[in-house]
């Protein structure tokens, strides 16, 4: 293909050459045309001295009569030598001109008049002495010089002057040399013209042939060759990034803008209503897949991650995917990443807006960077010293300047990574519990941080149980797992766990919630890390949540109302609840697409108004609660009444919420 562009560029190049020298050429021939034009017409205007010469001396032959010859006063030098006798002589008043010569010599009169006022009066004392010669018989004095002086015409042409009468006229200027010399011109001139008519039809012929190849190389591609040529990586990558900017463009986008600008939220949502505002799904990518985990970007607001799980239908494929999804990009994800084991837990990092960390049914963290391809730029080995068992639950703590990447998996280990070296854990801690009966491990199945807490965190077990641990010793408290304060009620595995964040006038992050596959969602205020305890000691829930018919598989606290929270199950319901209105029945209930299991809900970081829910059925749903996400200002002292409520009434529930452990843990 290079080649035909070399050639295409070749004939153009010659093509635009081969214009020149006809132009060239063109304008060659318009200045000769006008040169010879320009001279023909200066020398039909020049007069010669032999016309003058000729003029005068028939005009004296006629004077004297058919006799007269050199002998009787006329030389052939040109004097004047008048003889002694003139018989026949005119008279003053006779005409010196015969008829025949009348129109002639006015003539050159007129002409001898247009030269210029220098010579007029010289011709017109010439003629004088002419004809006094003429009529008086006596030797006059010798007029040669002023012969020559009279009749020499002037050898610069500025001096001469133009006018109609002298432009019309038809008179031989070229001398036989001046036709020499124009012959010649005029034979280079042809061998030029020749020369230049040659190099023409050989540029023409060389064009034509270009032009033949170029026909001939452009051919019909075999469908073979066609395949590999569209399945070269550049130009996937080419097509892929222009196709990103004509989805955004079609979307009343602008393709060009900073995400971290923010977005602005529409105006139409319906107060009170939940909204789905789109789905993210594709055909190639999450087809056959579910979702395992969701995630929004800290700096755009715009961006959304989901990891997914294997593909049993197409082995071809990687085992698990992450797919970065944008909401002004709904045909297609922004970014899709690939991994060798499912992927079970995705996070994007807050501090490096680049970087996606995943956590593996295999055990390993990979890190995944937008600006590369789709493999991971950086993943941990598979080794004792890391993860050996599913991770999926990681979180990001620290600040800025320093944070760790935190992981848990089912086998009860706990690492601390260095985002930028993931060879090694930086620290590694298993949580062993001496009262279970076939292995001290706690299976980790959710783990949480407070907020501003980056050494204490609290995990939910598959045996339905949640945790507290350590990741230093603090004072009054040991690194590892307290095993003696058991937050106990759930039946069952625990899916969601998640701490309220700390905003507003009032301080709730000793409150969390958790959800599990007993069907429950309940409400719990932790224990004072200042005084753990010594003994065994089961710590009840402030209030359960029994609404749902299915497992609820996750749970979130609103990043800025502080009395409304959001859960998902296995029917496909999104329930939205709001302490501060009703604490018995969510205020909205949707159904989420098909209905199939919902597994991971997310609410985006700047303001809460949008939800991701991921489903088992590979979609991605992002919804909008509207004016439901802005709280009063009274809501936070109203859940503080709400939850002394809860708190007051927990004696009474306690017994109920125990009785119902022991049957169903007896079932």
């Amino acid at each position: 293909m290079s080649s035909t562009a070399e050639r295409r560029q070749q004939i153009e190049a010659k093509r635009a050459k081969l214009a020149e020298l006809r132009k060239a050429r063109a304008d060659r021939q318009k200045s000769d045309s006008d040169r010879k034009s320009s001279e023909t017409s200066a020398g039909s205007f020049t007069p010669r001295n032999n016309d003058v010469d000729d003029l005068l001396s028939s005009i004296l032959r006629e004077s004297r009569g058919p006799g007269a010859t050199a002998g009787n006063g006329y030389l052939d030098s040109g004097e004047l030598t008048p003889s002694s006798s003139m018989p026949g002589t005119p008279s003053m008043g006779t005409s010196l001109l015969p008829s025949s010569l009348s129109g002639r010599a006015s003539r050159n009169s007129d002409f001898a008049s247009s030269i210029g006022t220098t010579l007029a009066p010289s011709i017109n004392s010439a003629t004088d002495n002419v004809m006094a010669r003429e009529m008086v018989p006596r030797f006059l004095p010798d007029l040669i010089d002023i012969e020559q002086e009279l009749f020499e015409l002037p050898t610069k042409k500025e001096r001469v002057i133009y006018n109609k009468e002298v432009q019309t006229m038809e008179i031989e200027v070229e001398t036989p040399n001046n036709e020499a010399e124009t012959l010649q011109r005029g034979v280079s001139e042809v061998d030029i013209e020749a020369l230049q008519a040659a190099r023409d039809r050989e540029l023409e012929e060389e064009s034509v042939q270009l032009d033949k190849e170029i026909e001939e190389e452009i051919r019909e591609i075999p469908p073979e060759e066609l395949a590999s040529i569209l399945a070269a990586p550049e130009l996937l990558e080419f097509v892929d990034s222009t196709t990103k900017m004509f989805y955004r463009a079609i979307h009343d986008y602008d393709p060009t803008r900073d995400y971290r600008v923010g977005t602005e939220a529409g105006s139409d949502e319906s107060e009170g209503r939940v909204k789905r505002v789109c789905e993210f799904f594709d055909e190639r990518y999450t087809k056959n897949r579910s979702i395992t985990d969701v995630d929004w970007s800290p700096q755009y607001p715009e961006l959304s991650v989901a990891s997914y799980n294997k593909n049993a239908a197409a082995l071809n494929e990687p085992d698990g995917i992450v797919a970065v999804w944008n909401l002004h990009l709904l045909e297609r994800p922004e970014f899709v990443f690939h991994s060798q084991s499912d992927v079970l837990s995705v996070t994007f990092s807050p501090f490096h807006s680049n970087l996606v960390f995943g956590g593996t049914y295999s055990g390993q963290i990979l890190l995944w960077d937008n600006r590369s391809k789709h493999l991971p730029v950086l993943k941990t080995p598979l080794s004792a010293s890391g993860h050996t068992h599913p991770v999926y639950s990681m979180q990001m703590v620290g600040t800025q300047n320093a944070h760790n990447l935190i992981t848990s998996s089912t086998d009860g280990t706990v690492c601390s990574w260095l985002v930028d070296m993931l060879a090694q854990p930086q620290e590694t801690q298993e949580l062993i519990h001496a009262g279970h009966n076939k292995t001290g491990e706690v299976a980790i199945t959710i783990m949480d941080f407070p907020d501003n807490e980056t050494t204490a965190f609290w995990v939910g077990t598959e045996e339905g149980n949640v945790y507290q641990a350590n990741r230093y010793d603090r004072a009054g408290a040991k690194a590892g797992l307290n095993q003696y304060d058991v937050y106990k009620a759930h039946a069952g595995p625990v899916m969601g766990l998640h701490f309220h964040p700390t905003s507003g006038s009032v301080d709730f992050s000793d409150l969390f919630l958790t959800s599990s596959v007993d069907w429950t969602v309940k409400l719990w205020r932790t224990k004072s890390l200042a005084k753990p305890s010594t003994t065994p000691h089961v710590i009840s829930p402030l209030y359960s949540f029994d609404e749902s018919d299915d497992p609820v598989y996750d749970v979130k606290w609103h990043p800025t109302h502080p009395a409304v929270f959001g859960a998902v199950d296995g029917s496909g319901k999104f329930d939205l609840w709001n302490l501060n209105m009703d604490t018995e029945v969510p205020v909205v209930q949707t159904s989420v697409g098909t209905g199939r299991a919902l597994n991971k809900l997310q609410w985006d970081k700047k303001d809460g108004r949008r939800a991701a829910i991921g489903g088992s059925d590979g979609k991605l749903y992002i919804y909008d609660i509207g004016d439901m996400a802005i709280p009063r200002e009274s809501e936070w002292s109203d859940l503080q009444k709400t939850v002394s409520g809860m708190v007051g009434g927990g004696a009474q529930t306690n017994g109920l919420v125990d009785g119902d452990v022991r049957s169903i843990a007896g079932r």
